[in-house]
């Protein structure tokens, strides 16, 4: 090969490699960029995730034991099973706890708070330890009474039946606060003759004073009474 020839040649060769493209580099990977609740909650790092809640103070308290009793399950129906005797369970403030657990709608704490709550009602003595819970009971069955979900009403209007079945007129200095509830349900035809039972039972209960009570916020109730 000619001098001349190799010179074109070795040209040619140079142009070809200034002609070819680069080798692509491969493009840096695009990370996510943190949320700004991200920041507040540094835990939460999985965009993913179903967000967790916290559990209920009622939830919390029977994870750790502090309702001394266990659920039986049964093949017809379910019972507690308490770890010493009733009559030595302190109400203070395990009635106001199992009546915070009334508004639960997860088992088993809708069993748990519902029965434990009744059958604590029904130890010997039970009307001196409830009285002096009132002023802290009152607030939470009023919630209960107050929820959106139709079996948490019922069960805070059980509960509050029973319990005045057991504090008597005691209740009639707290009762006004429950009674805006009822009457915004009693509008509900479904809950109509539940609650007109319920309030014929607290007039019972709570004696003629209770009418007057009823009456203030109920105009249309009628009383049990001749």
């Amino acid at each position: 090969m000619s001098s001349g020839t190799q010179i074109k040649a070795k040209a040619a060769a140079q142009k070809s490699k200034t002609s070819s493209p680069l080798p692509s580099s491969p493009e840096p990977a695009i990370k996510p960029q943190p949320k700004p609740s991200d920041k507040l909650n540094p835990k939460t790092i999985d965009p993913f995730a179903a967000p967790s809640r916290a559990p209920s103070a009622f939830a919390a308290t029977y994870a750790k034991g502090g309702i001394p009793c266990r659920l039986m399950h049964g093949s017809v129906k379910h019972r507690l099973h308490w770890e010493c005797p009733l009559e030595t369970v302190p109400f203070d403030p395990l009635l106001v706890t199992l009546a915070e657990g009334l508004k639960e709608t997860k088992h088993p704490y809708t069993f748990v708070s519902k029965e434990g709550f009744k059958e604590l009602l029904l130890v010997e003595g039970a009307t001196e330890k409830a009285i002096p819970l009132l002023p802290r009971l009152v607030p939470v069955l009023k919630a209960a009474l107050a929820h959106s979900d139709d079996e948490v009403f019922e069960r805070g209007l059980d509960a509050l039946v029973q319990l005045s079945a057991v504090v008597g007129p005691s209740l009639n200095d707290h009762l006004k606060h429950l009674l805006t509830n009822l009457s915004r349900r009693l509008m509900d035809k479904k809950f109509r003759e539940k609650i007109t039972v319920a309030l014929q039972k607290l007039e019972q209960y709570g004696g003629k004073a209770t009418v007057t009570i009823i009456k203030s916020k109920i105009p249309t109730y009628c009383s049990v009474f001749p």
